[in-house]
């Protein structure tokens, strides 16, 4: 049963092809129509974005199972048909569908990073033209016929309908929030960074100021500005290209050890101190604005509030409610494994169908060497191929050629300025910067030249894209499976689940993960050898979790 949410809040019954079923439903009271829909026939909702409606519905109590997000899916068949970026909003399907300007997409309320807000005042920003009932559901159908004539419709479908069921959890997550400690926060930002200052950086930032500057015999430098911190050094004789910490760490000075501990504790008062915790937490929840399929490779991102990259030592301040725990999945290995999968190399499959990939590997091809064969697969997946990789890919190339030569394709289509796509159809943009959009960072020291650098961004996104779908179909078939219980999900990073639980349902929690992990695999690749195994922690505090 498909059920659209209509412009005008009326309720329209559909056949799977867009075909309206009879006319549209009344609905006075929108939250309380869809809540009688969903608990009788539990339908798939049709509707514009779920950003847009469904933080509203689930502020009345209202919770759905399944929908089918327009703007989402927009945006992947417009990647597919290589105009990734183009506007994706149902204003602009609309405008495309019948052959018309197409309107830019409008910002969301909160879009904006906190701060930023002001530019607004200073431009001109138009709303997007009415949509009708009819353009809703002419988009709807418009979208079913153009799956239908993807590369894998059957894979492109799924990927769809994860990426709606990613949105679903993505704002459910959000108005659920983490369970964050705000007294315990603010203890740890006290031992590490000393009390908050009126005006300025907290004491010890200022106290490592001190100390930097008397090591490089200046005045007045600011460490936490790059080119300043970049200059001191060249006036001291030693050039470095940047203030990375790896560069840093190579480098003989006294304000080697100071700087890096300025610049991890300058991160935590910038990201996560008190006018974050001020900003983010309320009613001793972390609540963040989740963006699934923010980046090229379809993982997610925030609308601040930094929830993807919460410092293992702010962990601390995550504490499950009493009687409670947190479940904390994390899925190893997992784009090796995913290559395994996704090119067909038996012989790495079943390097694949254990435990630890890289020791089943150096077992079978490298002598026993665990650090030789992870070397040889990371270096084939991310185009690393000089140094001391030389040797170790040889061996890959020799013993795996089938997964090998998966990648290199995808490197000479992306050196040639083709597009690639995932396992289910995700497809890379074809801009020159796609690499620095989608936040792959290739570990070569050197930038190489733009063919080969843009060979080496599709070398890893048909494996990054495709570890995100494995992951987001794991996120999709555990919210199922946790539906009716207690257990909320509260925080999905990459390829890390956590989920908070009644202490006495934690073990079942973790059964539900391993087996939902085991699932996304089948669902996705078939009856392949390679598993998909997580490391599970129980634990009452995030910081615990291994």
């Amino acid at each position: 049963m498909l059920v659209a949410v209509l412009p005008d809040g009326r309720l329209q019954d559909l056949q799977a092809d867009g075909r309206p079923v009879g006319a549209p439903h009344p609905a006075p009271d929108l939250p309380a129509a869809i809540a009688a829909r969903e608990a009788a026939e539990q339908p798939r909702w049709v509707w514009a974005a779920t950003a847009d409606t469904y933080p509203a519905l689930l502020r009345a109590g209202v919770r759905v199972a399944r929908c089918h997000d327009l703007e989402l899916t927009e945006a992947l068949l417009l990647g597919h048909a290589g105009r990734w970026g183009e506007p994706r909003g149902l204003a602009a399907a609309v405008a495309r569908l019948h052959g018309r300007p197409v309107p830019p997409d409008r910002l969301r309320p909160g879009a904006e990073p906190p701060g930023f807000a002001q530019a607004a005042l200073f431009e001109a920003v138009s709303a997007p033209p009415p949509v009708s009932p009819a353009d809703l559901l002419a988009v709807y159908a418009d979208q079913q016929r153009r799956l239908a004539g993807t590369e894998h419709p059957g894979r492109f479908r799924m990927l769809a309908a994860a990426e709606s069921a990613g949105a679903l959890t993505a704002a459910e997550m959000g108005h659920t929030g983490l369970p964050w400690r705000a007294d315990l926060h603010d203890q740890l930002l006290r031992e590490l960074l000393g009390p908050p200052q009126p005006v300025g950086p907290p004491r010890r930032l200022a106290e490592l100021t001190a100390v930097i500057n008397d090591a490089f015999g200046a005045h007045g430098l600011h460490p936490d500005s790059p080119a300043e911190v970049v200059r001191a050094f060249a006036r001291a004789g030693i050039h470095i290209p940047n203030t990375r910490r790896w560069v840093l760490r190579q480098v003989d000075h006294p304000a080697v050890a100071p700087l890096l501990e300025f610049k991890e504790l300058y991160r935590i008062w910038t990201a996560h101190g008190w006018a974050w915790r001020d900003a983010w937490v309320r009613d001793g929840r972390f609540r963040p604005e989740y963006v699934p399929g923010g980046v090229v490779s379809g993982r997610w991102a925030t609308r601040g509030g930094g929830a993807l990259q919460v410092p293992k030592v702010v962990r601390r301040a995550v504490v499950a409610d009493p009687g409670w725990r947190f479940v904390v999945a994390d899925a190893g290995q997992l784009e090796p494994r995913v290559l395994a999968a996704v090119s067909g190399d038996d012989r790495l499959a079943r390097a694949a169908a254990g435990g630890d990939l890289y020791a089943a590997l150096a077992a079978d091809s490298f002598d026993g060497d665990r650090a030789k064969a992870k070397l040889a697969l990371l270096g084939a997946m991310y185009g690393q191929t000089g140094g001391d990789a030389v040797p170790a890919l040889a061996v890959l190339r020799r013993h795996y050629p089938t997964a090998f030569d998966y990648v290199e394709r995808a490197a000479r289509t992306g050196e040639q300025g083709g597009l690639v796509r995932s396992w289910l159809g995700r497809t890379c943009p074809p801009a020159s910067g796609a690499a620095r959009d989608a936040g792959l960072d290739p570990p070569d020291e050197v930038a190489p030249p733009p063919g080969r650098a843009r060979g080496r961004f599709t070398r890893n996104f048909v494996i990054q894209a495709t570890a995100a779908e494995w992951a987001l179909v794991l996120l999709a078939t555990l919210r199922t499976a946790l539906a009716g219980t207690p257990a909320e999900l509260v925080l999905f990073v990459h390829d890390e689940v956590v989920v908070h639980c009644p202490a006495e349902q934690a073990a079942e929690v973790a059964d539900a993960v391993r087996e939902c992990a085991a699932r996304a695999g089948r669902m996705l690749f078939g009856a392949t050898e390679v598993r998909f195994p997580l490391d599970v922690s129980v634990v009452g505090c995030y910081a615990e979790a291994k």
